[in-house]
This record gives structure tokens, sequence and C-alpha cells, in this order.
């Protein structure tokens, strides 16, 4: 028989609440307990398979506001495991090692931790005689800043070698460097596999030998857009080393653009958003859909959409409650005014004014300044992790100042408009 297992990382369980758009009850419930879902998932995968094992490549926690309830829960997922004879390996990541109770729960016998020294630990023997040994090595506090690739032992001659590392490799976009190193060094290290962990987007960073960042099973916020999965690993009696993806998360996030280019009625745009709220969802392998929408493109009815802002997400929540599993987080709204200039006829004062705003005030470097003064006045108000997670460099704050001002003028402008919110034209 093969040696099959199930490569996960960066569960973050109970991680808390993100995103301050998640007021409402329900869908803040979902996004709560997604983490705990997606544990249970991927426990049901592995009996379902029959898989020899599950690996937890770090992060399995989300750092020093993890409590016991949090660590009774893997407990109670762990033995359901090892009722079913389904090894497991963990390394522990750096939110791991924040943790106060990781040291402190009892895992069931047929968990292995790995220490902050590497160990090789024979997972099962193939048909053929050849072992597989897990090879694995955590972190001893919350920072590792060089690579931890020496701690490991060479690959065990004439076996099968599995390595769990959590590692940022060169570095990523929103990641912290921890426990650098190339895809080049693990490859010349000579494993079979790399079962990686630490950045939340899935890649596979080569396949000769295999390595893999499984990428988070459940994402938290808009950030961690896409339906999320795992990876499912057969090494078979020759030793050769087979990859699959199976989807997990049982909420995906999802950014939704609906272009209303040359829409001039309010019930035409609703049945706009109404169709691609409905085609998005059903397309989607998560059983929740959390969207953000943004309508875009030149329309007449780019006034109106701004000024009865509340009129429109009440239209919009009331088509997304229609639709299972459809939940609109946050509506954004980038469309432009459609002139319909007839000739001979006189501009629209406010249009006319929008076109001077456009040109003369936006671009200047005195409202830039005040603008990024304002932001930054702002952000300072804020608590530190939202403010980093907003901000987490100054071209970050520029571009914030930036949005604040094109949509700050906009919403001036569309209150300028008139016209009540019966009207359909504008």
């Amino acid at each position: 028989m093969p040696f099959r297992f199930v490569h996960t990382a960066d569960l973050h369980l109970d991680s808390p609440l993100r995103s301050l758009a998640l007021r409402n009850a329900d869908l803040a419930e979902i996004v709560r307990g997604a983490s705990r879902q997606a544990l249970v998932k991927i426990v049901d995968l592995c009996i379902a398979e029959e898989a020899d094992a599950l690996l937890i490549a770090g992060d399995l926690y989300d750092g020093s506001q993890t409590s016991m309830n949090t660590a009774l829960f893997l407990g109670r997922e762990l033995r359901r495991l090892d009722e079913h004879g389904i090894l497991v390996f963990i390394i522990r990541g750096n939110h791991d090692a924040q943790s106060q109770v990781t040291n402190e729960l009892t895992l069931p016998p047929s968990a292995h931790v790995f220490k902050g020294r590497a160990k090789a630990v024979v997972a099962k023997t193939l048909a053929s005689g050849r072992d597989v040994y897990v090879h694995g090595v955590s972190f001893a506090s919350p920072h590792a800043p060089e690579s931890l690739l020496p701690a490991f032992q060479p690959p065990v001659p004439g076996a099968v070698n599995i390595g769990m590392l959590h590692t940022s490799l060169a570095g990523a976009a929103g990641h912290d460097l921890y426990a650098p190193c190339s895809v080049a060094d693990l490859v010349a290290h000579g494993f079979d596999y790399w079962a990686l962990g630490h950045i939340h987007q899935r890649q596979v960073h080569a396949a000769e030998p295999f390595i893999v960042m499984p990428g988070m099973p459940q994402g938290r916020d808009i950030n961690e857009v896409g339906v999320k999965s795992v990876s499912f690993v057969t090494v078979d009696d020759d030793g050769h080393v087979s990859l699959a993806e199976r989807a997990i998360g049982i909420a995906s996030f999802e950014r939704l653009r609906v272009d209303l280019t040359g829409i001039s009625e309010w019930r035409d745009m609703l049945d706009a958003v109404r169709q691609a709220l409905s085609r998005t969802c059903g397309e989607a392998a998560a059983e929740n859909v959390i969207l953000r929408l943004t309508l875009a493109g030149a329309t007449p009815l780019a006034w109106r959409l701004r000024r009865d802002a509340d009129l429109l997400r009440a239209e919009i929540d009331n088509i997304a409650a229609g639709i299972a599993g459809c939940w609109i987080e946050k509506v954004e709204l980038t469309c432009g005014n459609a002139r319909t200039e007839k000739p001979g006829a006189m501009l629209d004062p406010v249009e006319e004014l929008a076109a001077l705003v456009e040109a003369d005030v936006l671009p200047a470097h005195g409202f830039r300044q005040d603008v990024l003064a304002a932001v930054e006045d702002v952000l300072q108000q804020l608590p530190p992790e939202l403010r980093q997670s907003l901000a987490p460099d100054e071209e970050a704050v520029a571009r914030l100042a930036f949005e604040a001002g094109v949509s700050g003028t906009a919403e001036v402008l569309a209150h300028l408009h008139g016209g009540g919110a019966g009207e359909g034209g504008h």
C-alpha cells in the first residue's frame, strides 16, 4: 500500500476577526468559527481517504491569545485521527511559539510534535521495504532570523524523506522574514517532499522534488481571497510522489467587480448586481461566499449611487439574502458620471465643478499634503495592529490618502448634484 498524507499549515485556530466591515452578526459568526470548521473538514478528509498521516507545518494556533478552549478543541480532533490509526506530525511556527498553551496540551500517542532540534521519525514501511521518514524542526521562539535548514539531518539513504519547515523562503509581500532559505537550498538537501508553511497563498515551488506551500485552509478577511485548500500526497511503493489539491475552506472571500457602463436606470443596475452575485456564488466551491463588491464604469447613476449609498447597500443586502451562502462584506464605488451632453445645452454646474476639481484640485500638491496629514492623524488614533494592517508602509499611506481624496470629493459632489431618491435618471 502507498503512503498517503494530507499536508496543511497556518490554520490559526480561533483567529480573531480582522475586518471592521463584518458587522453582520451572522456573518461574523461564520468567519469566527471557520478556522475550526476547516480543521474538522481536514480531519474528515483524512478519515474518508484512509490517509496514513496528517502533516501540519506550523501556525496551528494564532499567538499568545490562544485559550485552553482552543487547545481542547484541537485535542478532540486529533483523538479522532488517533482512533482511526492516522498519525499526526506537527511543527511549531512563529505564532505557535507565542502560545501560552502550546506546551500544556496532552496529545494522543499518534501525534508527534517536533522540537527545536530536527529529528527523523519513521511514518511507514512501504510494500517494497522502503521506509518513509518525516523530518521536522519547530520554532523555539517567535523569531527565526536565520535559516533552519542546517538543523536538518541528511536524507536517510534508501528511504523516502519528507521534510517539514515553517519558512518565508526568500520573503513574500505581507510576510516578515522567518527561517529564510531558497528553493535551490531545499532541492539540494535531497529530500523527496518539502512540506512548508507560513505563506498564506498556495504555491508549488518545485516538482522534483515537490516543494509545496499549501497556503492556509481558511481565509480570514478580504486580503486572503479565494477558496483555500490542502495538499493530498501519495507516495507509491517505488517512492514516486504525486500531488493533488483538495478544497477545504467553508467561507471564501472574493472581490467582485460589476461594470455599470451604459446602465442608466436604478432597476437595471440592481439586475446587473443580482446576476453577478448569482453567477459568482453558483460557481464557488465554498459553502459561503463573502464578497467585496465594486461598482465601476461610466454611468449616469454615479451621482445617485454615492448620494444614496445607504439605500444602495440595503438593496444589495436584500439581493444577497435571496442567494444561498451569499454575503456582502463591503460595497465600493469607483464608477464615474457619464455625461449626456447635447449640442447647445448649458453645462450642468455640478459637472463643471467636477471637471475643475479633477483638473485642478486633486493634482494640487497642497491638497494632497492636506489629505495626507489628515489620513496620518486618523491612523495614529487606531490600534497598532489595525494601523499595521491598513498601512504597513509609506506607499500604503500615500495610496490611502489618494483614495480618500478622490472618494471624498466624489461624495461631496454627489450630494451637490440634487435629485431625489425616487428619480431614475441621475
